[in-house]
């Protein structure tokens, strides 16, 4: 294996911890800057075990105990010194962030870049205030960021371009299918295009047009199946332009355009639903299917990351 840059992170939560095995597993030297050094030990036994999922699913050649003699955990912004790339993970929080960044500016070079694992705050915020906001890139992770090909690297209003692309052309030895997103704006594509839908799917619930289970099947059986492989806009080649068109001309004054959230997500977040991780969701669960649903949904982004794989995004401009 090719000598690689060594690349910081900041965070070793879920999260953070499925960002470093992925830098791991791709050859990286890595150190990881936590804010208690007591949680080193947690965070180096789940990346350890997040390491020995790739290798039972052929994904890392090298052992994991192999891998983890590259990987430094420290409490101290200093042992960050002389990166070229520092990569944060922490709360969703725009405060706690731009804290971060400053204490961050003040051991890296000016030219080190420095990425932000955010899924919605816009970078142009994160940069004010900043010695050199051309550094900062949002860089959003999929979760698990070790297994999805998913990475976005966004723009902010100050960012030089040419920091973009060196992320973009780094993540591709990362193992991910990069998307360049060259103007700010909040929620970036996924979240901007699932939240759309979202949206949409509870105003069919709450008017009575469908339920929870008839939507999730639609969605599963129709545009669940070709989005993995051709995406909107190659979708709308393989199967015909001009009737998208007339759909729309009729669809779209009828979809539903609400600026405040749901009111039924509003009334089951306050009963303290959180989802498969209490038990407690749209459907009922015990805490054994819960449990076995987050297992199912693991195996299955294994099985989906080889289907998309073997169909890469311009696979049909292979003769």
């Amino acid at each position: 294996m090719s000598v690689k840059i060594k690349i910081g992170t900041v965070g070793l939560g879920l999260m953070g911890s499925s960002i470093a095995t992925c830098l791991l597993a791709a050859g990286h030297p890595v150190i990881s800057l936590v804010k208690n050094i007591e949680t080193a030990d947690e965070a180096r036994i789940r990346i350890g075990n997040f390491l020995a999922q790739l290798k039972d699913e052929g994904r890392l050649q090298e052992e994991p105990a192999a891998v983890l003699q590259r990987f430094i955990i420290t409490d101290n912004a200093a042992d960050l010194a002389g990166l070229e790339l520092v990569l944060e993970s922490i709360t969703e929080n725009v405060n706690e962030k731009k804290e971060l960044f400053k204490q961050l500016e003040e051991v890296l070079s000016p030219t080190a870049i420095i990425g932000s694992n955010t899924s919605a705050i816009p970078v142009s915020i994160l940069q004010s205030g900043l010695k050199h906001p051309e550094r900062i890139l949002g860089v959003h992770w999929g979760e698990p960021a070790h297994v999805l090909r998913f990475l976005e690297v966004i723009c902010g209003e100050h960012s030089d371009i040419a920091n973009a692309e060196k992320v973009v052309q780094l993540a591709e030895g990362w193992g991910k299918e990069p998307s360049l997103v060259k103007k700010d704006i909040r929620g970036f594509i996924t979240n901007r295009l699932m939240y759309a839908m979202m949206r949409e799917a509870f105003f069919l619930v709450e008017n009575g047009y469908a339920s929870y289970q008839d939507i999730d099947r639609a969605c599963r059986n129709d545009f669940g199946y070709w989005i993995t492989f051709a995406g909107i806009f190659r979708f709308m080649d393989l199967t015909g332009i001009p009737a998208y068109l007339n759909v729309m001309r009729d669809l779209f004054p009828e979809l539903d355009n609400a600026t405040t959230s749901p009111a039924l997500m509003e009334k089951l977040v306050a009963s303290g639903a959180k989802g498969v991780s209490n038990a407690q969701g749209f459907y009922p669960y015990t805490k054994e299917s819960a449990e076995h649903w987050e297992k199912l949904f693991v195996e299955f982004t294994y099985e989906i990351r080889k289907l998309s794989e073997k169909y890469p995004q311009n696979v049909g401009d292979i003769v």
